[in-house]
């Protein structure tokens, strides 16, 4: 089976993406493997490399694959001016806990 036209730029983007959140071939094979892909993890693997073709379905169900794992990372977030002052004001309860030598006060004190 030789490569179609689109193959080469969807594998591109493809090892992009994963590289970009740090998804490993392994994690990757795996997912696309639970949702009914036929290729193995070193044919995956082959495919990466431009070793190997894949037919356009089994292409998809690895994009689609890496799109839920992208999907399923924590995004960073901009925080709210609330935000810290939840955080001062645990700083400030905890070093009024403290006395003056950074020593927890004993219960009854």
């Amino acid at each position: 089976m030789g490569f179609d036209a689109n193959e080469p730029e969807q594998r591109r983007r493809l090892r992009a993406a994963i590289k970009a959140v740090d998804i490993s071939v392994s994690e990757l094979w795996l997912k696309y493997f639970g949702l009914s892909g036929d290729a193995g993890e070193y044919e995956v693997e082959a495919y990466l490399q431009g070793l190997l073709s894949l037919p356009p379905v089994q292409r998809d169900l690895l994009a689609l694959a890496a799109n839920e794992l992208i999907d399923d990372l924590p995004r960073p977030r901009a925080p709210y001016s609330d935000d810290f002052e939840d955080a001062d004001q645990g700083d400030a309860e905890s070093a009024g806990r403290e006395d003056g030598g950074g020593r927890q006060p004993e219960p009854g004190e």
